[in-house]
């Protein structure tokens, strides 16, 4: 049997609409709130510290995508570069943590689509958004690519509306006090919110569907992060200037809770931008996901259904159904705090290992890429995630051992199918 394999059908704009569609949405409309109630105001420098980090692993996840543009990302790398078990640690780490972001992100689209139709209950919307945006992805990949950029034009350009109507009415006695849970608050922010940045590793787990894979992966990976720290900085910083961080932290739908503060018009543009947003995150986090999926099934530390690509739309179609009914699942029984927390802690052990597998790159193939970068991306994701609550940080490594008894049962039965 041929190994299969999936069709190069995304460009540079595609890649770009992939990342940012995964980045603008779950920080800045969701964990937006979370972090400033663990930080205050000072969830903002937060935004700083988890942007120059994101930064870091950006450009060593730019680095190895050129050399190896397979789908799985830093599963394949630490294959390739360290070791089986590193590879399926990080593999699985992703699936998790991405797993975890969907049911935060279809929430999400619940509250804010709650917050213009009142009738339509938070769940199901969240659950029939899934169930919509599963079968776009069914559709195949350009058709899902096209989609995925016009749904993030919609939610730029509501964004860049709130800033500049929103900022003439910020008032500096919103800022203090500043920081009242000190630098450990403002870590536990940056590890909160670097979750939310880390949408740009979706252009690498579609690395085998990306044209010119070496020159478009990292352009678009360094676009992805320039467009999405601004914009988080501008609307993080408007928005605790017109309400304060306090009211951020109270609600599910932070920004709602700042452009109320501005008007109308703009409450119901951002709703629609908010909206639109989650949409954009789901729809790339089933893309990844699935891809993932495929990928680890493919070398046969997942089930090998998942690695099953569909004749007609050439998408691995089961694994496209599988993350779909999970994250729906999710949706309806999962907590905020309890999702976002779970998918900050993996993926910053994911993104540690990525800055590994990007240190033992030989310098040929590295380039442009000095080894300080991964350094410094490798120690700010062990600083994050030993900054969040020593219970995440057990659940996490708890979900890790889960993983590990998931890829020796799933061996040892192919194994006893061979014989």
């Amino acid at each position: 049997m041929s190994t299969p394999t999936l069709r190069r059908d995304l460009g540079l704009l595609d890649a770009v609409g992939v990342g940012l569609g995964a980045v603008i949405g779950a920080g800045l409309f969701v964990v937006t709130g979370v972090a400033a109630g663990v930080a205050g105001p000072a969830f903002v420098v937060g935004l700083v510290v988890a942007g120059v980090a994101a930064t870091c692993n950006a450009l060593s996840s730019a680095a190895l995508a050129a050399v190896y543009p397979q789908a799985g990302g830093t599963y394949e790398y630490g294959h390739r570069l360290l070791h089986p078990w590193a590879g399926f640690a990080a593999g699985w780490l992703f699936v998790v943590s991405k797993l975890a972001a969907g049911g935060t992100v279809a929430l999400g689209f619940g509250g804010y689509l709650h917050a213009l139709a009142p009738a339509v209950p938070p769940r199901a919307a969240a659950v029939a958004a899934v169930a919509l945006l599963t079968a776009a992805n069914l559709a195949g990949v350009r058709k899902a690519g096209r989609l995925n950029v016009g749904i993030v034009a919609v939610t730029v350009a509501s964004l860049v509306a709130f800033v500049l109507l929103g900022a003439p009415g910020a008032r500096a006695a919103n800022w203090t006090p500043f920081a009242p849970a000190g630098v450990r608050g403002v870590l536990e922010a940056s590890a909160l919110l670097f979750f939310a940045y880390t949408g740009y590793a979706r252009v690498t787990t579609l690395g085998e569907e990306v044209r010119d894979p070496t020159r478009t992966i990292p352009r678009a990976i360094a676009l992805t992060v320039a467009i999405s720290v601004a914009l988080y900085l501008a609307v993080g910083a408007v928005a605790v200037g017109l309400v304060g961080a306090d009211a951020l932290a109270a609600t599910t739908a932070p920004l709602d809770r700042a452009a109320a503060a501005v008007g109308p018009g703009v409450r119901a543009a951002l709703a629609v931008g908010a909206a639109t947003a989650m949409l954009g995150v789901l729809l790339s986090q089933g893309l990844g996901i699935s891809r993932m999926l495929f990928a680890m099934a493919r070398r046969g530390d997942l089930p090998g259904v998942l690695a099953r690509v569909h004749p007609a739309t050439g998408v691995p179609h089961v694994g496209v159904l599988t993350a779909g009914a999970v994250v729906a699942g999710l949706a309806l029984v999962g907590t905020l705090d309890a999702a976002v927390s779970a998918a900050a802690f993996t993926i910053l052990l994911y993104y540690g290992i990525a800055n590994v597998c990007a240190w033992r790159l030989p310098a040929a193939q590295r380039r442009w890429l000095p080894r300080a970068v991964p350094a410094v991306g490798l120690a700010a994701c062990l600083l994050l995630a030993a900054s969040l609550a020593p219970a995440t940080v057990g659940a996490g490594l708890g979900l890790l051992a889960v993983g590990a008894a998931v890829r020796i049962v799933v061996r040892r039965l192919a194994r006893d199918t061979k014989r």
